[in-house]
């Protein structure tokens, strides 16, 4: 029989089993990430209608519908959102495979990817990562931004921080500290408005986001804050949430650790959330020494050891602003 066995080695078949559309089943698992032809060709730098004659193609190789068009962009069938797990499963198995391949594990020489929201990024890993090179001067770090804040599969990354467990069997979770939000406004605000209490904050005016109305539960406290008073505008990326703060305008729910900002006020306004950070990293990658070295340095970042993730947290705790800066990570 010319077909492969599967007692054979991987290179005694003379063809490859998955048929001649390699090609096309990477572009496929683009489109079904960017749900859209257009996203996936800007991403591979290719034409929307080459983007759709090469999956019309794979369709018919296959024999199967794999997606449909809608006013709204792309929606997988069925065969389709299981043809797109299984080529993303390969995908972060190949990159594991291949980051393996390359790496030097005399010099324990890597690039390393590691998923961390902005601002948590911006306050804590980035100020460390000059100590972390000099203890290891072939490790290169890939800072990413968090596309999806609880799967590291989609964030393509080999780790990364997340406020849920994954239980998955192919991944190496641990818990570390709590993130703790509070109300917070800006010393410029302060002095065109006043300072928000619990008696007048129904004249102010705060900062909303799409992610805090997501979940009643978690952000319940804060949502009632807000209905108090008046929404003057939305933003979805946390780093220029920030900002806008920052620029006066308005109240937002940050992070506690933005009390180091010299010009941020924090708010004693009855509104206490705290989440629990995980350390989640793919089970396969953490068999490499440098992608151990760098979770190990992720999650001392993070521990409860840091004052600012400890496991229960008042504006008490808060040091002098002045000092904060120069101290966040110990």
């Amino acid at each position: 029989m010319d077909r492969l066995s599967i007692y054979s080695s991987p290179g005694e078949g003379e063809g490859l089993v998955s048929g001649q559309y390699w090609g096309e089943l990477r572009l496929f698992l683009e489109v079904a990430k960017a749900k859209s032809f257009n996203n996936a060709a800007k991403r591979l730098n290719l034409s929307h209608p080459t983007v759709a004659r090469k999956v019309r193609r794979l369709q018919d190789l296959m024999g199967v519908q794999l997606l449909v068009s809608t006013e709204r962009g792309i929606k997988l069938t069925p065969r389709g959102e299981e043809l797109a797990r299984a080529l993303a499963t390969f995908d972060q198995s190949l990159y594991a495979i291949t980051s393996g391949l390359q790496e030097d594990p005399r010099r324990a020489e890597a690039a390393v990817r590691v998923s961390i929201t902005d601002g948590l990024n911006a306050f804590f890993a980035i100020p460390t990562i000059e100590a972390f090179s000099q203890k290891n001067p072939n490790i290169h770090l890939h800072m990413k931004s968090t596309i999806n804040l609880n799967d590291v599969r989609e964030n393509q990354t080999d780790m990364m921080l997340a406020f849920a467990p994954d239980m998955r069997a192919d991944l190496v979770v641990k818990r570390l500290g709590n993130l703790h939000f509070h109300p917070t406004v800006s010393r410029g605000y302060v002095a065109k408005y006043g300072l928000p209490t619990k008696a007048n904050v129904s004249q102010h005016r705060f900062l909303q986001s799409h992610f805090y109305e997501s979940n009643l539960e978690i952000w319940a406290d804060w949502l009632d804050l807000v209905a108090k008073g008046r929404v003057a505008h939305y933003c979805e990326d946390t780093f220029v949430y920030g900002i806008m703060v920052k620029l006066d305008l308005g109240i937002g729910l940050l992070g506690t650790y933005t009390a180091a900002e010299p010009e941020a006020v924090p708010l004693d306004l009855g509104v206490r959330i705290s989440l629990p950070l995980y350390a989640i990293a793919l089970g396969e990658r953490l068999e490499s020494r440098p992608v151990k070295l760098v979770f190990d340095w992720l999650c001392e970042i993070f521990s409860e050891k840091n004052r600012w993730f400890r496991h229960a947290f008042s504006l008490d705790d808060l040091p002098p602003t002045r000092e904060a800066l120069d101290k966040l990570s110990h």
